[in-house]
């Protein structure tokens, strides 16, 4: 079976393409130069003006929430966004130009499909329009949260409100300043004999009293300005019953609608950063000489090159696989094809990252090259949205399935 794009999602691939070349690639030095201006200021996690500036220009260029598939958005389907994704790729902050970043893209989804028309008009609206920024409050540090049914935040209704207690950190986004709202998972029925029925997501403004950023995580031993991960503290926070989503019980069940297309995003994401690395290291190896020759002349280079192009072609062919899988026969029946692309695309890409940074040698951890920030995406993303070790488990109890011994 072989899948072509639509002539819809094709334009819409081309024209961030060319947005791409002419608006952000040129200019991502003055990214980081106001990224630092803001840190040297005290400001590490204010917006970055230069950033606003592209917002504007793609959104009066139509291309904005190009992830949403529904009236939301471009109406996009998981297949077509997903070659759109692996062109924001190559920066690794550009598909924030487009509002089609992480955590928010998930957010979206979920206010989008399962918020009340409430909460959509007080949240959903302004994260469409690009003018607050959210988080997803998931992970915790004292439980191993691979297996969501571990977390311990607790969301106990007393009264009109529910109350939230807990820790959690590593939660991406939730230093920006303009991070106003927060997804949390915890339980809410902790004695619910069905394990996957004691989890809800509630929201939480982060205005609300009792809600405390304790530090933030360093990544790599780096702080990740301007979005930041930091750990969070919840101490008797209570917000209004209105703002549980879909209700009690149903975390879970809004947790798998929200991170089978949020995968899709990243993986085909990284997917970009590895053509760039490629395409990165083929120039570096032309125009290199190493022992009276070019290193692209050496054959563990060539032989580098080969396996890089057949990782990125296979880890590519995957993805598009899953998303026309979730577009044809829906999230659940994908759940193998998911968890292998989330397997093998970060894994892939991170093999061609390094050996592009082998190929610049000592400049391929400096600030010159985008292969540093490259190499933390992919890494990051072996842990992030759940471990390698859970989807290969979750892809071989499928597997097995196939030859259970029926009594």
């Amino acid at each position: 079976m072989f899948m072509s794009i639509s002539a819809k999602g094709e334009d819409y691939r081309q024209r961030v393409r060319a947005f791409m070349d002419v608006n952000i690639i040129p200019h991502v030095g003055l990214y980081s130069e106001q990224v630092e201006a803001n840190i040297a200021a005290g400001r590490p996690y204010a917006p970055v003006p230069f950033l606003d500036e592209l917002k504007q220009k793609a959104k009066s260029e139509g291309l904005w929430n190009l992830f949403l598939p529904g009236d939301h958005g471009a109406g996009l389907n998981n297949f077509e966004y997903a070659s759109i994704a692996e062109v924001m790729g190559r920066i690794h902050w550009a598909s924030e130009a487009f509002n089609c970043s992480a955590p928010d893209t998930g957010n979206m989804e979920v206010l989008a499909q399962y918020g009340s028309p409430e909460q959509q008009e007080r949240w959903l609206t302004p994260l469409l329009n690009g003018e607050i920024r959210s988080a997803f409050a998931m992970t915790e540090p004292a439980v191993a949260s691979s297996d969501a049914t571990n977390i311990e935040t607790s969301i106990i209704r007393d009264g009109d409100d529910y109350v939230i207690n807990g820790r959690k950190w590593w939660i991406s986004g939730a230093m920006a300043e303009r991070c106003k709202v927060l997804i949390v998972m915890g339980k809410s029925d902790p004695d619910n004999p069905n394990r996957h029925r004691r989890q809800s997501m509630i929201l939480v403004p982060t205005d609300t009293p009792g809600f405390k950023r304790v530090r933030d995580m360093r990544l790599f031993d780096a702080l990740d300005a301007p979005v930041g991960h930091p750990e969070l503290l919840f101490d008797n926070v209570r917000v209004p019953k209105e703002n549980l989503i879909l209700g009690e019980g149903r975390g879970f069940e809004i947790a798998q609608g929200r991170l089978g297309p949020g995968r899709i995003h990243h993986c085909m994401r990284v997917i970009g950063m590895a053509e760039a690395a490629l395409e990165l290291m083929c120039r570096r190896l032309t125009n290199r000489e190493a022992f009276h020759r070019p290193l692209s002349e050496q054959g563990v280079w060539r032989e580098r090159i080969a396996e890089s192009r057949m990782l990125i072609d296979q880890a590519r062919f995957l993805v598009l696989n899953a998303a026309h899988q979730m577009d044809t026969v829906g999230n659940k029946v994908a759940a193998k094809e998911i968890a292998m692309i989330k397997v093998v695309a970060p894994n892939n890409c991170l093999r061609v990252i390094e050996w592009a940074m082998q190929a610049h040698g000592a400049g391929g951890f400096g600030q010159d090259t985008p292969l540093p920030d490259y190499y933390l995406y992919a890494r990051t993303l072996r842990v992030a949205d759940g471990p390698d070790e859970v989807h290969r488990n979750a892809i071989a109890k499928q597997e097995l399935s196939k030859y259970a011994v029926k009594g």
